[in-house]
């Protein structure tokens, strides 16, 4: 494995910039997730660094060398699609073995074979070494592509939202299988992904990209409990944060400046039937937890609530705030 630095990227396509100046350092042994919408410029940076893109401008180092105008087979990386992008006339096995059989890599047989066998047991796919790519289920042919990247031991792996076609439950089980994973070999990983939960799940550390640009970099508690600005605070948190008025709530000390309150469900407190400022729309009820749609004057908030707390739709509430976020006209962070 290897440190990857990525300096003052650029990549235009037609009348679109696709990355701008993009600088980020992925340390030796790290798990690093950029998320961002469609169109941010997350595939775009994989590609550049595996060399199927070139870069308008900037650098590329990978253990120390800039890679920018090598081969993508010369950058010893390792990417796996979105889609499976197996060979569905090999087995199992061979689809594992594939990569290790280049004229470049020149590996014995046998020690193949252990590679192969070893990364199977790893991805839980050991069972399946003889069957066609063909007869395997989404996430059985999911584990065998990022298997199939595995066993290269590369210097740095791509993953390009591998498990956004998986249903929610398999896609719950392969995040905790690929950190796992990853933490047993020590590899460096980059993966992008528009999912919040895979972001704040797997992450040593998160960037947030928007148009290109990188927002912010930092651990998902940083990026989650200080963001930089406003569109950094509405990557992550479930049920979304609630941008308000800076004289809709009491409770607040908005610093000079201050044009947009954030208040995220902790950002919140509620107290049923004493000097209401609120009214209770409606109700989720989501089993250990209920979502309160909130309706105060023109503003409606949505926050997580105790599902015993005794409020209805149409009760009026008192909604006060706790220590919430600050930002500027410009939507970047006060205080």
């Amino acid at each position: 494995m290897a440190d990857v630095i990525l300096k003052g990227l650029n990549k235009r396509f037609g009348d679109t910039q696709a990355v701008s100046g993009l600088n980020l350092a992925i340390r030796d042994g790290e798990f690093i997730v950029l998320l961002g919408p469609t169109g941010a410029g997350k595939t775009t940076t994989l590609r550049l660094i595996a060399g199927l893109e070139r870069p308008d401008s900037g650098r590329i180092e990978i253990a120390g060398r800039n890679v920018a105008g090598e081969a993508p087979a010369e950058r010893d990386v390792a990417f796996v699609f979105q889609q499976y992008s197996l060979y569905p006339h090999m087995t199992v096995y061979e689809n594992l073995a594939f990569p290790l059989k280049a004229p470049a890599r020149q590996l014995a047989n046998d020690e193949i074979d252990r590679r192969v066998r070893e990364i199977a047991r790893m991805v839980r796919i050991d069972h399946k070494l003889e069957n066609r790519a063909t007869r395997l289920s989404g996430g059985e042919m999911q584990r065998v592509a990022i298997g199939r990247a595995l066993v290269r031991r590369p210097a740095i792996y791509l993953m390009d939202e591998p498990l956004s076609s998986l249903d929610a439950k398999l896609r719950g089980e392969l995040r905790l299988e690929l950190k796992r994973i990853q933490k047993e070999l020590g590899s460096t990983l980059l993966y992008v992904t528009h999912d919040q939960m895979e972001a704040m799940t797997m992450a040593d550390r998160i960037g947030i990209l928007a148009e290109g640009k990188l927002m912010q970099v930092g651990t998902p508690r940083e990026i989650y409990g200080n963001p930089s600005s406003l569109h950094v605070a509405a990557r992550l948190g479930q049920p979304h944060i609630n941008l308000l008025p800076a004289d809709l709530l009491p409770g607040g000390n908005p610093p000079a400046g201050t044009k947009t309150v954030g208040a995220r469900t902790e950002h919140l407190d509620i107290v049923a039937g004493e000097d209401a400022n609120a009214r209770v729309d409606w109700i989720e009820h989501l089993g250990d937890q209920n979502h309160l749609h909130i309706r105060v004057r023109d503003h409606k908030l949505v926050t997580l609530a105790d599902p015993y707390l005794a409020v209805r739709p149409g009760d009026r509430i008192k909604l006060t705030l706790r220590d919430p976020l600050y930002f500027d006209a410009g939507g970047q962070r006060l205080g």
